[in-house]
C-alpha cells in the first residue's frame, strides 16, 4: 500500500466542477454484409455472381436445346405430310397430277389455320381446303436438286399475312415435264406458343434453382466464417483474463494463425514476467540504500537544517513513483487480467474502517454481483486504496464506495463527506507531489499514480462535487 495521498487540504465547500471528461469518439461503424472488405460480402456477391452466370448461360442452353426440339418436331410433321401427299400423286386424264386420295385431316382440314399443303407442276396446283384456294408462296429452288429426298426449310408470309414454317421438296421432272414443287408449311404459333410456355416453366424453375442456390451459399458462407467469429470470441475470453490462451483445436486453416498468436502471447507473458523481475530487483536495490540515507540523516548533527533529509525523501518519493509506472508501462495497457472487482473492495473497506477506527467511519459498499475490471489484481489495490485512504482521511464520517458498469467499461465512484475540492485544486491534486497541505502526512503520489495507472489501462480518474458535501473520485477501468 502506498503512502497517504494527500490530494487535498481542509478548505470550506465550495462548488466543484468535475473534470472536464475527454472528447468521445465516434462510434464504429458495424461490421456487416455491405461493409467494404467484409469476407462475407465478398464471398456472397462472387457466388451470386456466378450462381447468375450460371443461371443464365444454363437457360439460353436449354432455351437453343427446346427449340431445336420442338422446331424438329414439327419439321418432322411436316416432312411426313410431303411423303404422304409424293406418295398420294398419280397421273390423271390429260397426264394432270391428281391425289389419289384425300389429305386434309386434321390439322390440315382447318382453313386459314396456318397448316397448308400444296403441290404444283407447271400450271397444275393442287392445294389443301384450308387455303381456300389460294396459293402458298413458293420459296426459289434449283430445277435440279441434288437430294430429291430432303425436304428444305423456309420460312415465308401466308395468304392472309400470317407467318408461316414451310417445308419444300421437290420431285424431279420426267419425260420432259416440269418438275413438281411440294410445299407444307405449319403457324408459326406452332413454334413459338410450346417455346414461351416452356420458357416460362423453365424461368420459374431455373428461378427457384437459383434461391436454394443462394440459400445454400449463404449458408455455406456463415458455416465457414463460424470458426473465425470462434476465434473472435476466444482472443476476446484472453483478452478479458478468462482464459490463459487460446484453444489449439481449430480448423486447418485457422491453426497457423491461432499458433502464431499463442505464441505472441507467451513472449508477452515472459517479457512481463522479466521486466517485472527488473523492477523488484531495482526496487530492493535502492529502497536499502535510501532507508540507511534516512536513518543517518536522521542525526540533527550530521544534517542540522534537515535540506538532505529533504533531499532524500524527495528521491524516496520519485523512486516510489517511477517503479510504479515502469512496472503498469510493463503491462503494455490493459492486461489479459481480469479481477472481480467484489474481493478487493471488500477487503479494503475492512482494512481502512480499522485504520481509521478512532473516526468511526461508516464505509458504505454498493457493488453489483460480478463486476470485474481487466486490470491486474496490484494495481486495483494501488488505485482503490489511493482513493478510499484518501476519503477517509478527510470524511467527517461517511465514505461511499460504488460500482457501475459503464458503456466503455467500468466505473467506480468514492465519494467522501469532507470539505471537498474546487476545480483548481482538483487539477493540482492529480499532479505528482502535489499537496495541499503539508501539515497532513504523505508524500503528495497517490492521486497521480492513481490517474496514471488508469490511464495506461485505456481509463482515467476525475474529481468533483459529491452530492454527500465532500469530494467525488471516479475512476473508469477497462471492462
Amino acid at each position: 500500500m502506498t503512502p497517504p495521498p494527500s490530494g487535498r487540504g481542509p478548505r470550506p465547500a465550495g462548488l466543484t466542477k468535475p473534470a472536464a471528461p475527454d472528447k468521445p469518439s465516434p462510434p464504429a461503424k458495424p461490421a456487416g454484409l455491405l461493409q467494404l472488405g467484409s469476407l462475407q460480402r465478398r464471398l456472397l456477391l462472387a457466388a451470386l455472381a456466378f450462381v447468375t452466370l450460371a443461371l443464365v448461360v444454363a437457360g439460353l442452353a436449354i432455351g437453343v436445346i427446346l427449340h431445336r426440339f420442338v422446331r424438329a418436331q414439327l419439321d418432322s410433321r411436316l416432312d411426313s405430310q410431303l411423303v404422304a401427299i409424293a406418295a398420294s400423286l398419280e397421273r390423271g386424264p390429260g397426264e394432270h397430277l391428281r391425289l389419289d386420295r384425300t389429305l386434309d385431316g386434321p390439322p390440315f382440314d382447318r382453313p386459314r389455320s396456318g397448316w397448308y399443303w400444296q403441290v404444283r407442276q407447271g400450271r397444275t396446283t393442287l392445294r389443301a381446303d384450308s387455303l381456300e384456294g389460294r396459293d402458298l408462296p413458293v420459296p426459289d429452288r434449283p430445277a435440279h436438286d441434288p437430294d430429291p429426298d430432303r425436304a428444305q426449310p423456309g420460312d415465308a408470309a401466308g395468304p392472309w399475312g400470317d407467318a408461316l414454317i414451310l417445308r419444300t421438296r421437290v420431285l424431279p421432272a420426267e419425260a420432259g415435264r416440269p418438275p413438281v414443287i411440294l410445299v407444307a408449311s405449319a403457324p408459326a404459333q406452332a413454334l413459338n406458343g410450346p417455346l414461351r410456355e416452356a420458357g416460362r416453366a423453365l424461368a420459374a424453375i431455373l428461378g427457384i434453382l437459383g434461391l436454394c442456390l443462394v440459400a445454400g451459399t449463404v449458408a455455406q458462407v456463415r458455416l465457414g466464417l463460424r470458426p473465425l467469429e470462434r476465434l473472435r470470441r476466444d482472443i476476446a475470453e484472453v483478452r478479458a483474463g478468462r482464459r490463459p490462451r487460446i484453444p489449439g483445436q481449430q480448423p486447418a486453416e485457422i491453426r497457423p494463425l491461432v499458433t502464431e498468436v499463442n505464441a505472441l502471447l507467451d513472449q508477452n507473458a515472459a517479457n512481463l514476467e522479466r521486466a517485472r523481475t527488473h523492477v523488484a530487483n531495482l526496487a530492493h536495490g535502492l529502497k536499502t540504500p535510501l532507508a540507511t540515507l534516512t536513518l543517518a540523516l536522521s542525526d540533527r548533527t550530521r544534517d542540522p537544517d534537515g535540506g538532505l533529509a529533504a533531499l532524500v525523501a524527495a528521491m524516496d518519493r520519485q523512486v516510489r513513483h517511477h517503479l510504479r509506472r515502469a512496472r503498469t508501462a510493463a503491462l503494455g495497457g490493459a492486461t489479459r487480467a481480469r479481477t472481480d472487482l467484489a474481493g478487493p473492495l471488500s477487503d479494503l473497506r475492512t482494512t481502512f474502517g480499522r485504520l481509521y477506527a478512532e473516526k468511526t467511519l461508516v464505509i458504505d459498499l454498493d457493488l453489483p454481483e460480478g463486476l470485474a475490471a481487466a486490470c491486474d489484481p496490484q494495481d486495483i489495490d494501488e488505485m482503490l486504496g489511493n482513493l478510499i485512504d484518501n476519503a477517509c482521511q478527510w470524511s467527517r464520517g461517511w465514505v461511499r464506495i460504488a460500482g457501475r458498469p459503464a458503456e466503455a467499461g467500468v466505473t467506480l465512484t468514492v465519494e467522501d463527506d469532507g470539505p471537498g475540492l474546487d476545480a483548481a485544486a482538483a487539477a493540482r491534486a492529480i499532479r505528482p507531489g502535489g499537496r495541499l497541505d503539508e501539515s497532513v502526512p504523505g508524500h503528495g503520489f497517490g492521486l497521480s499514480i492513481t490517474t496514471e495507472l488508469a490511464e495506461l489501462y485505456g481509463g482515467g480518474l476525475q474529481l468533483g462535487r459529491s452530492d454527500l458535501g465532500g469530494l467525488s473520485a471516479r475512476l473508469q477501468l477497462p471492462a
